[in-house]
C-alpha cells in the first residue's frame, strides 16, 4: 500500500509547476484551442489507489477518474496483464472482417450483467456518444418512428445528433448547429428546484404531459435519459420518476433508453444505476468505466429490438477493438473479485457524512447528492436556490491549487462533482475531503 503523505509533502511546486507550464506552452502551439484542460498539470505516472503524479513531482489526489473512466484505478493490474497478453497476439483485425472471441465474450458479459433476465444482444463501439447515436438508430429502425425525447440538463455527447440531445449550450453546442432534427426536450425531475413536496410521480406526470402536448406520440421512437444525470449536475431524480416514465413508454410502444455511460460499472454502488429503482430499460448504453481506461462502448438490449436492424446496419472499423475488449473483461473481473460495489457504497458513506457536515455549517451548499462514488455538491447564493457558479469555480480552483483534482458540472456551472476511483485509499479520500473543506473556508 502506498504511504499517505500530508499535503505539503505531496506538493513540491505550485500546481501547475514549471515543467507543466512549459508543456502548456507547447500545447498552445500545437493543439487546437477548442481542446481545453481542467488542470494543466501534466501527468508523469499514477498509482492505482488514487494518486496522479505530475511531471513536476507533485502527487495529486484524483477525485475525477478521467470523468468516471478509471473507476477501477488507472493502472489496474488485471487490465495491464490482459492488455499485454492481447497486444502480443494481435492489435486489430476489425470484427466485421475477421472476428475474434474477445468481442463475443464482452457481449456475453454485458448481456448477463445488465438489468433484466430477458434475451439480450449487444453491439460494441468506441465512445459513449457513438453508442448513444447507434441506440437512437436502433430505436428508430425498430419502431419505424423518428421522434426522440431527451431531458432538461441532459448530456449525451458531442456528435451532431448527441449535441441535439444534450441540453447545455456552452461549451457543447454554441456555434455548432444546425443539429439533427426531431429531438424534443422535456422537464427533468430535479428535487432541489422542484421542492421536497414534488414527488417523482408528479415529475413524471409533468414530463409526460409535456410530451403528449408537444408531439405526436405515435411517431415517438425513444425516450433517452441518464438515470443520474452527469454533466447536467449529478441530478438524481425523485423516487418513482424513472419507473413511471418506463411504464408510459411501454404503454405507448416507445423504446426506453438508459444512458449509463457515466453511471455504469459499479460507479453508483450497483453495477448499473437503473438497479437502484429496479427498472429494466429496453436499451442500455455503456462506455467510460467499461474497460479500465481503454476506449470501448456498447449498446445492450432486448434481442427483438437489437436484432431488428439488418445485417451490416451496425458496426464501425474500431468498434470492439480486441485490446479494449481484453481490458473490459479484466475490468469486469476486477469489479467482481475486489468487491468494488461494496467499495463504492463505502465511499458514498464517507463522503456524504463529511460533506453533509460541511453543509450544516455553510448555507452556500444547497444540496449534497449522488450515489456510490458519484457525489455532488450544488452551490447556491446563501439563503436561496440561485446558482453560484463563481463560488463553485473558486472552491474548485482552491482545491486544485492544494493538490486535489476536482471537476465541476451543472447547467449553470454551480456543481462540484466527485468521481474518485473505487480503489482510492481511504486516507487519501479523507485528505481530499480535508482540502475541500479548507477550500470552502478559504472562499467565505
Amino acid at each position: 500500500m502506498v504511504t499517505v503523505h500530508t499535503s505539503p509533502q505531496r506538493l513540491t511546486t505550485s500546481v501547475p509547476g514549471p515543467l507543466s507550464e512549459r508543456l502548456t506552452s507547447r500545447k498552445t502551439a500545437a493543439v487546437a484551442d477548442g481542446v481545453a484542460t481542467t488542470l494543466p498539470a501534466y501527468v508523469d505516472h499514477v498509482t492505482n489507489d488514487g494518486i496522479v503524479v505530475d511531471v513536476d513531482g507533485n502527487s495529486l489526489i484524483d477525485m475525477g477518474s478521467g470523468i468516471a473512466v478509471t473507476s477501477i484505478g488507472n493502472s489496474a493490474p488485471r487490465v495491464i496483464e490482459a492488455v499485454k497478453a492481447q497486444v502480443e497476439r494481435f492489435t486489430h483485425t476489425c470484427f466485421m472482417v475477421s472476428p475474434y472471441e474477445e468481442y463475443v465474450a464482452v457481449a456475453e458479459a454485458l448481456n448477463a450483467l445488465t438489468p433484466g433476465d430477458h434475451d439480450k444482444r449487444s453491439a460494441l463501439f468506441n465512445s459513449g456518444a457513438e453508442a448513444v447515436e447507434n441506440a437512437i438508430k436502433v430505436a428508430r429502425h425498430h419502431t419505424k418512428r423518428t421522434a426522440v425525447v431527451a431531458f432538461d440538463h441532459a448530456y449525451h455527447g458531442r456528435t451532431n445528433l448527441t449535441m441535439a440531445l444534450t441540453a447545455k449550450e456552452m461549451p457543447y453546442k454554441l456555434g455548432f448547429g444546425p443539429f439533427a432534427p426531431d429531438v424534443h426536450r422535456v422537464p427533468m425531475s430535479y428535487p432541489l428546484r422542484d421542492g421536497a413536496e414534488f414527488s417523482g410521480a408528479q415529475a413524471a406526470a409533468r414530463a409526460i404531459a409535456h410530451i403528449e402536448s408537444s408531439l405526436d406520440v405515435t411517431d415517438l421512437a425513444a425516450v433517452i435519459i441518464e438515470p443520474i444525470q452527469g454533466e447536467g449536475g449529478f441530478i438524481e431524480p425523485a423516487p418513482g420518476f424513472l419507473p413511471a416514465l418506463l411504464d408510459w413508454c411501454h404503454q405507448n410502444g416507445v423504446v426506453f433508453i438508459a444512458d449509463e455511460v457515466q453511471t455504469g460499472f459499479a460507479r453508483t454502488g450497483n453495477m448499473f444505476a437503473c438497479e437502484h429503482e429496479g427498472i429494466v430499460p429496453d436499451l442500455i448504453v455503456t462506455a467510460k468505466g467499461i474497460a479500465g481506461g481503454l476506449p470501448l462502448a456498447a449498446i445492450t438490449g432486448a434481442a427483438a429490438i437489437m436484432n431488428s436492424v439488418h445485417a451490416g446496419g451496425l458496426g464501425g472499423t474500431y468498434g470492439g477493438n480486441p485490446i479494449a475488449c481484453a481490458a473490459a473483461l479484466a475490468a469486469i473481473e476486477t469489479i467482481q473479485e475486489d468487491d468494488l460495489l461494496g467499495k463504492a457504497r463505502h465511499i458514498e458513506k464517507v463522503m456524504k457524512d463529511r460533506l453533509l457536515g460541511i453543509q450544516s455549517a455553510d448555507p452556500r451548499i444547497g444540496a449534497v447528492r449522488g450515489r456510490g462514488a458519484m457525489i455532488a455538491v450544488e452551490l447556491v447564493k446563501a439563503g436561496t436556490i440561485d446558482p453560484d457558479p463563481a463560488l463553485t469555480a473558486a472552491v474548485a480552483a482552491e482545491a486544485r491549487r492544494n493538490g486535489v483534482i476536482v471537476l465541476t458540472c451543472g447547467t449553470d456551472g454551480n456543481v462540484l462533482r466527485f468521481l474518485p476511483p473505487l480503489t482510492i485509499d481511504e486516507g487519501l479520500l479523507n485528505e481530499a475531503l480535508d482540502i475541500i473543506a479548507a477550500a470552502f473556508e478559504a472562499t467565505r
